[in-house]
Order: C-alpha cells, then sequence, then structure tokens
C-alpha cells in the first residue's frame, strides 16, 4: 500500500529548521576537523581503477596546473573531508560539486539561453549545506588565483551566501509550482547586472552570450568531424578525440552500426514520449572517445554522430559514463540500480530545464564489461564565465548569481522553510561560512603543493 504523504504547516515546518540549529549552530560551520590520516592524494589515487590507464597522466597534468584546477577535481577529497563533519540533517537534493565552474549558460528546450548547474556526476540526496561550502572555498580559490587580497575574498563568499540565504527565504515564502518554474534567463540576468557592471564586463558578458550561442550543434559537427571519401567521420585527435575505428579496428563497420542502433533504441526507452521518437528519427554515423573536463578525465566518454534527414541534418550526442557519486559513499545511502539513472534524475529535479534528449544507457565496453552511462546533446549553446578575467566586484556579482541558482536548486528538492528557518537573517551563518572557506583553500593549496610534487617525481601512487 503507498504510504500516504502527510501534510505539515509551514509553522511546524520552520521549527524543524528552529531543532536543526539547536543541534548545529551557525557558527559552528566555520570549523573543520581533520581527520589524523587524512591524505587527499590518496582519496585521488583510489579513483584510479576506474580510469582509463592511458589517460591518467593527462588528468594528473590537468590538475596539477593550478589549486583551482586541483579544487575541480578534487571533488572526491572534499567529500571525504565534509562527511565527518555534523551537519543539519535537512537534505536536498545535491549537485555534489557545486563549484562556480560548474555553473553557465546552455539552451532550454524552448530555445531560451538560461543560466543554471550544469554539471551532475556526482548529483544525491545530501545535506544541503555540503553544496553550500564547496561553492563557497571555491571562490576563494578562483579569488586568489585573480589576485583578491582576504577581505576581498571574504566580502565575495559573505555577499554570494547572504544571497543563498535571502534567495531560500523568497522561496519558503513561494508555492509549491511558483517554486519549480523559477528560472533566470541569460537575457534577464544580463539586464539585472546591466547597472552593476562596468562597460569592459558588459562587453565580455555580451561576447559570452554570443559565443554560447554560436556554439549549436552545427558548429560542433564542423569542428569534431570531416568528409572522408564522401561519408562524414569523427576526426582523430589524440588523446584528446579518437575514432572507434582506432580504438577497435577489429569490428566491422555494419557490426558496429548495428550494436550502436540498438544501443541508441534502448536508451531511447529512458525519454519521455515525442523525445523517444525524436531521437529515434535519428541514424548512427560515428562515434569516438572524447576526453572531457578535469577530474573526468580517464573516464569512458564517446561523442556519437548522428544523421536525420539528411547528411545536412546532424546530431551529436555525448555518452559519458556515470560512476558511483564520491557524495553518496559518505551518506550510507543504498547502491544504485543505475547510476546513469542516478545522474539524469537528479539533473530533471535540479536545474531549471533539461535537454530533451537527456537519458541514460547501459553497455558493455571495448574491455568486455557492463557499465552505465547518461546520455545529452553535445554543447547546445553551451557557454561559461572567464571566471579568471573576474574583478573583484564582478565575481562577487558572479558568485551572488550562481549562489540564488543554488538555492533556487535546492528549494526544489529539499524543505525550503526548514532551510530558511535554520539560516535566519542575520550574518553568522555567512560569516562562519567565509571563515570555513579560507580555511579550506589552505588546505586545498596545500594538497596542490603535495599532488603536483608527487607527479613530478613519477610515483605510482598517481598512476594506473
Amino acid at each position: 500500500m503507498r504510504e500516504q504523504h502527510v501534510f505539515e504547516t509551514p509553522e511546524a515546518r520552520a521549527q524543524k529548521g528552529l531543532a536543526a540549529r539547536q543541534r548545529l549552530p551557525l557558527a559552528a560551520h566555520a570549523t573543520l576537523d581533520h581527520r589524523a590520516d587524512r591524505d587527499a592524494v590518496g582519496v585521488l589515487s583510489q579513483q584510479l581503477p576506474s580510469r582509463l590507464p592511458d589517460l591518467v597522466a593527462l588528468r594528473n597534468e590537468r590538475m596539477s596546473a593550478s589549486p583551482f584546477a586541483f579544487y575541480r577535481g578534487g571533488a572526491a577529497v572534499m567529500a571525504a573531508d565534509l562527511a565527518p563533519q555534523p551537519h543539519t540533517g535537512l537534505y536536498a537534493q545535491l549537485c555534489g560539486d557545486a563549484h562556480l565552474a560548474n555553473f553557465g549558460m546552455f539552451a532550454s528546450p524552448e530555445r531560451n539561453l538560461l543560466f543554471d548547474i550544469n554539471d551532475f556526476d556526482e548529483t544525491c540526496p545530501g545535506p544541503w549545506e555540503w553544496d553550500v561550502k564547496r561553492l563557497a572555498a571555491s571562490l576563494v580559490v578562483a579569488g586568489r588565483a585573480n589576485g583578491l587580497s582576504g577581505k576581498q575574498n571574504r566580502k565575495v563568499v559573505v555577499a554570494a551566501v547572504r544571497r543563498y540565504q535571502d534567495a531560500m527565504t523568497h522561496f519558503a515564502g513561494l508555492g509549491n509550482l511558483a517554486v519549480w518554474y523559477a528560472r533566470v534567463s541569460v537575457t534577464e540576468l544580463r539586464n539585472l547586472l546591466a547597472d552593476d557592471i562596468d562597460a569592459k564586463a558588459s562587453k565580455r558578458f555580451d561576447k559570452a552570450i554570443a559565443k554560447a550561442m554560436g556554439r549549436d550543434h552545427l558548429r560542433s559537427v564542423a569542428t569534431l568531424t570531416d568528409v572522408v571519401d564522401g561519408v562524414r567521420r569523427i576526426r582523430s585527435d589524440p588523446p584528446l578525440l579518437v575514432p572507434v575505428a582506432e580504438l577497435a579496428p577489429e569490428v566491422a563497420r555494419d557490426e558496429l552500426e548495428e550494436s550502436m542502433e540498438n544501443l541508441l533504441w534502448d536508451y531511447a526507452d529512458s525519454l519521455a514520449p515525442g523525445h523517444r521518437e525524436l531521437a529515434r528519427s535519428y541514424s548512427f554515423v560515428d562515434m569516438a572517445r572524447k576526453v572531457v573536463g578535469v577530474g573526468s578525465v580517464g573516464t569512458r566518454c564517446w561523442v556519437v554522430l548522428m544523421r536525420g534527414r539528411d547528411d545536412g541534418d546532424p546530431l551529436l550526442l555525448q555518452v559519458k559514463e556515470a560512476q558511483p557519486s564520491v557524495i553518496a559513499v559518505h551518506l550510507g545511502l543504498p547502491k544504485q540500480r543505475h547510476e546513469g539513472v542516478r545522474v539524469v534524475a537528479g539533473q530533471r529535479v535540479m536545474q531549471a530545464a533539461s535537454d530533451v534528449f537527456l537519458g541514460w544507457q547501459r553497455a558493455m565496453g571495448l574491455d568486455g564489461k557492463i557499465r552505465d552511462f547518461y546520455v545529452r546533446q553535445l554543447r547546445d549553446w553551451k557557454g561559461s564565465a572567464a571566471i579568471e578575467e573576474m574583478t573583484p566586484k564582478n565575481l562577487r556579482l558572479y558568485a551572488e548569481v550562481c549562489a540564488w541558482t543554488l538555492a533556487r536548486a535546492h528549494a526544489r528538492s529539499g524543505d525550503r522553510i526548514a532551510m530558511a528557518a535554520y539560516l535566519g537573517d542575520g550574518d553568522e551563518f555567512a560569516e562562519a561560512i567565509a571563515t570555513f572557506a579560507e580555511a579550506y583553500a589552505d588546505i586545498n593549496a596545500r594538497d596542490h603543493a603535495k599532488f603536483s610534487a608527487v607527479v613530478s617525481g613519477g610515483a605510482p601512487v598517481v598512476r594506473a
């Protein structure tokens, strides 16, 4: 028998938030107790057995590039650091890796350019404040790279966290549908920031919008493919882009095409009616392994070229391996029956609008092992901010937009009334998170230095 939903008044839900504050005072978020056996490099080395050996060196190179690059690839490290700490007990669907570079622009199904979270590899239910801390620490790490002072970084973090608080209070006062429909288009964002950014930043913003809208599927096809003997094929650029014909030359083309047609037909079952028929109207042409991201380097990621009505109607899909969330393993959550479903479900909950091709698949790899994947369209109006070019003021404004977006995402699944009551309307939480972020940026800098030293020394702990 299905369990009935029990109605709770807003007052009762607010009391849950106040009770959580009694268990974990706002000021307590400033501290981070380290384990005696803490080993960031060791945490990262535990991920190696699941990575492609020939790409491990590239991952090491990318993560060694800077403290911010290391932070981007170190979601598992921070998850391990947060896991032993007390938390509010108030859960929401987490991004799991909510650093400021995982927000950006993309096209909605209605062809509007939206701003939202754009990475959900680690998504799962968890304490909402873990995402806030991940975002806050990333602001300090990025701010230091941009030459901001400690005082300037603190102002950025406090402003962002206050924006998160204010947004959650706002969402707590809205009805359920109003929260679900809340979103920010890039056009609206551009208008909102018009009075706050200088001419130079305004010009960069407009350039970023134009660049994002130019990165559609046709542009991607032109960038990633060539016509060979009258047939369009994905070009070779190893190790970043390697066609399947080079990875598995023993597999006949007709055998590959039949196998992929069957897999793509099954993948379409994960889509909504209508979208399912759209996906099945395309036929398979070619595929290649593609390197993406920083921390994701070494996981299996494919780009698949499809054909619609003719060669002038192409579609590029990204098929990315979904491994267990680095957050979930610390929360005692049950093992997922399908990691691709986890990623897609989390994205659909947190994003204001999702790609019509967003779905999942389970498939056998070239090594004969079965793995979970999620599928989405490749680069549909996708754009990101040039964080390294931001002034203190522009970084603060961008941080506030990210914080509002994160609060909206959390409000869709968590108890927004309890969360707002926990946060209150003062500065205590924001100041505590700012202290935490500064301390964690110090830890990240030390971890980066140690990791870089190990990589440059060629120690086996960072090799497959």
